[in-house]
């Protein structure tokens, strides 16, 4: 969102802003502006984006910035930005949000794409009832539980290809959780399986070993064999069909809730009469 500076509708403070010096009124049109940008529409698009999302992460509550009005450039920017690291860019997600159409694959679906795990046009989602431990609060996965999920089928590429879990560490994973029993989740022995259901052909069972079965008896998605008896299967990650985002962040509700036609005014009247010194 961009805020301009106009003096339309200031009848009452016309005459202080006849006296300002024009570097002066200037200031004053700058400090409004940004008292605005700062106090009223950056927290309005985040309690927008608590209103109309699910569970938000504070990564993107957080993102919106305010790139403040100055003397070279007469109006302040208030946009989700990047800050570098591992995280997406919050605007692309903003933007899929705001304006509608398909949702990106995350980097988690593109590594198991790539392996030949999730098939192409499907996408991941948490099951209803989240395996234990895997789940962030946000309806995400937690970060150290997908590194193991994609550690245990080799999703990691040549860079992280060090990562990829090992057929010991596999073997430790389903008989105790874990050789150390540090590993995210609970501590039950657990090993994982893939199933596409009718994706890959009807009702059957095969493996190419212990780690590495496949199932087609259950639905499309990756399941967690818990215990050693084999009969307690629990779902971990699902795969569903390729979503669509419907438009749901609407900038103009941001300016409604900024109660931006009556803010601006009043910190321009208060900006200027400060220059004034009333």
């Amino acid at each position: 969102m961009r805020l301009d500076i106009k003096t339309a509708g200031l009848e009452s403070v016309q005459r202080h802003i006849d006296s300002l010096a024009a570097g002066k009124l200037q200031a004053a049109q700058i400090k409004a502006v940004n008292d605005v940008a700062f106090q009223s529409v950056r927290p309005a698009m985040q309690d927008e984006m608590r209103s109309v999302f699910d569970r938000p992460t504070a990564y993107v509550v957080n993102s919106p910035l305010v790139k403040p009005a100055t003397a070279s450039r007469m109006h302040a920017v208030i946009e989700p930005a990047y800050r570098g690291g591992k995280g997406i860019d919050p605007q692309r997600i903003l933007n899929a949000q705001a304006f509608g159409g398909r949702r990106r694959d995350k980097r988690s679906e593109v590594a198991l794409r790539r392996v030949g795990i999730l098939p192409a046009g499907y996408q991941t989602a948490i099951p209803e009832t989240p395996f234990p431990g895997s789940e962030d609060g946000h309806g995400n996965l937690r970060g150290s539980f997908l590194v193991q999920l994609l550690s245990y089928f080799q999703a990691f590429g040549e860079q992280g290809y060090r990562a990829n879990m090992s057929d010991a560490r596999k073997r430790a994973l389903q008989r105790n959780g874990g050789a150390k029993r540090s590993l995210v989740g609970p501590t039950m022995g657990r090993r994982y399986i893939v199933a596409y259901g009718k994706l890959r052909g009807g009702a059957r069972w095969t493996a190419k070993g212990e780690s590495d079965s496949r199932a087609s008896n259950l639905a499309p998605g990756i399941w967690a064999v818990v215990g050693k008896s084999g009969a307690d299967i629990r779902p971990v990650v699902m795969f569903v069909k390729a979503g669509s985002y419907a438009p749901r962040f609407d900038m103009d509700k941001v300016a409604a809730r900024a109660q931006l036609g009556e803010q601006l005014p009043r910190r321009l009247r208060f900006r200027i009469r400060e220059a004034a010194g009333v």
